[in-house]
């Protein structure tokens, strides 16, 4: 096996594994290049940083799923390319797209990692990161490593990390470590033009700082129309439920009404026929009692 195969071997082995199995694994890994007559390479493992929590989760989700870096860079160009042309309908639906990509990329970070309810902070981290790959393509291009030693931040669209360099270590083919960009030393074609790029810069962050306010703004305006719609969704629902359930109340007692006006008609109608019964009854119960009387008579004068 060659030098470079074994180092990248052993880098892929300890970026994927979980960070508290690291510095054994780093150590035995160092012994194993040594005693295979690797000295140099022994060197550049033994070297190898240690990743923090959030960064190995990003690693792991750069294993997993190594082309959702090209995706982070591309809207990070769209935005970029809004934000020059000072598009605040763009920016706006540019935006929204991006709060979404980094939301999902980072709760499948912690799926492919097994813990999908992570703490905040450990979560925070993981979004800067995130959110910082899209905003660099430098850092999207370190992401896309999978050997991430500490996590990215970035302010706006500009470098991620103080001075304009990621807060993160890449290792490299060779093994070395460390940010992807070298400090320029100002010279003097920089020194004479330093007013006017300051100038420019500071110009133009001016008209990023309009256009992002202005974007704020009417994202809040937004998320307050869509608010109030939702309640007026909901309290138009409930009127439909409410105007729906009278209805039914209504219907029923309506039936119910009907069915008791015709118990009341029959009850009415047998009525009428017992008091016509009656009548009828006392008249023959008053003929009955006057052919008694007559016939009591008749037998009296008989036997008399």
């Amino acid at each position: 096996m060659s030098e470079n195969d074994l180092l990248q071997d052993a880098v892929a082995e300890l970026y994927s594994a979980d960070p508290d199995q690291f510095v054994e694994r780093r150590g035995a890994l160092a012994a194993a290049a040594r005693g295979a007559g690797q000295a140099p390479v022994a060197r550049q493992i033994a070297g190898l940083r240690k990743p923090t929590r959030s960064a190995w989760l990003v690693n792991q989700l750069a294993r997993a799923e190594p082309g959702f870096t090209s995706e982070l860079t591309s809207l990070g160009e769209e935005l970029r390319a809004a934000q020059e042309a000072l598009d605040g309908a763009a920016i706006r639906e540019l935006s929204q797209r991006r709060h979404r990509l980094v939301e999902t990329l980072t709760r499948r970070a912690f799926e492919v990692a097994g813990q999908p309810q992570p703490p905040a902070a450990l979560r925070d981290e993981v979004t800067a990161t995130l959110g910082a790959a899209l905003a660099d393509p430098e850092v999207a291009g370190q992401v896309a490593s999978g050997t991430l030693a500490r996590p990215a931040r970035s302010e706006g669209f500009g470098p991620a990390g103080p001075g304009g360099t990621p807060e993160l270590a890449l290792v490299t083919s060779s093994g070395a470590r460390g940010p992807s960009r070298t400090p320029r030393t100002p010279g003097p074609e920089r020194t004479q033009t330093s007013t006017g790029s300051r100038t420019g810069s500071r110009t133009g962050s001016r008209s990023q700082a309009r256009a992002e306010r202005a974007q704020a703004e009417q994202a809040r305006a937004e998320q307050a129309r869509a608010e109030r719609e939702q309640r007026r969704q909901a309290d138009l629902a409930a009127a439909e439920r409410a105007a729906q359930e009278a209805a039914q109340l209504a219907e029923a007692a309506t039936a119910a009404e009907h069915e008791l006006e015709l118990t009341v008609q029959t009850l009415e109608e047998q009525l009428a026929d017992a008091r016509r019964s009656l009548a009828d009854t006392r008249n023959q119960a008053r003929r009955a009692r006057n052919r008694q009387r007559q016939a009591g008579q008749a037998l009296d004068r008989l036997r008399g």
